[in-house]
């Protein structure tokens, strides 16, 4: 029997915010996660949603470890993921502040219709909306990884929202150029 040598593992010595600079370098769309009935709607604001798998079709949201819209996603059993446009940087301000209003107090003066399966407000204006059912929720570190069965999904037209570098960000878009391989 041959056993492989553990290696040793030195510690990396480097600056803590500059490795948080440079986090702030993965750009993202910035969308509003929602839960409902009406009587229980729930919104947050999250830049890191991510298609986890095809088949079955399952996305991830990372948010903050004990987030309370995780755990109303949970008991609700389904929530919705709204895919901000350009144009709806106050949406995601308006829940991004932890100090908005509770309930349905929150998309006061927002235009959204309930969905009928999730009965979690869709946001007018979104560029996609996806309905998912509750798959599970996750640790990691210092964030907590939702995961979501997508059971119904819809787009529109318009340029997204982005985060980058710290701050909210909506302009055109132009396809890289293509290089020759070399």
């Amino acid at each position: 029997m041959t056993t492989a040598a553990t290696p040793v593992r030195r510690a990396v010595r480097q600056d803590p915010a500059e490795r948080r600079r440079a986090l702030y370098h993965l750009a993202s769309a910035v969308s509003v996660l929602t839960t409902g009935p009406e009587e229980r709607m729930h919104g947050t604001t999250a830049s890191t949603v991510t298609l986890v798998s095809r088949s079955p079709l399952l996305v991830g949201v990372v948010l903050r470890a004990g987030s309370s819209f995780a755990r109303l996603a949970a008991a609700e059993g389904r929530f919705a993921i709204n895919v901000l446009g350009g144009e709806q940087a106050d949406v995601a301000r308006r829940f991004a502040d932890s100090s908005r209003p509770d309930g349905s107090a929150s998309f006061a003066g927002l235009a959204w219709t309930a969905d009928r399966y999730a009965q979690a407000p869709l946001i007018a204006g979104a560029l996609a909306h996806y309905v998912c059912r509750f798959h599970s929720a996750h640790a990691a570190g210092d964030s907590e990884l939702l995961l979501g069965h997508v059971v119904r999904a819809t787009t529109d037209e318009g340029l997204p929202l982005l985060s980058y570098t710290g701050g909210l960000f909506a302009g055109s878009l132009r396809p890289a150029k293509e290089t020759a391989a070399s």
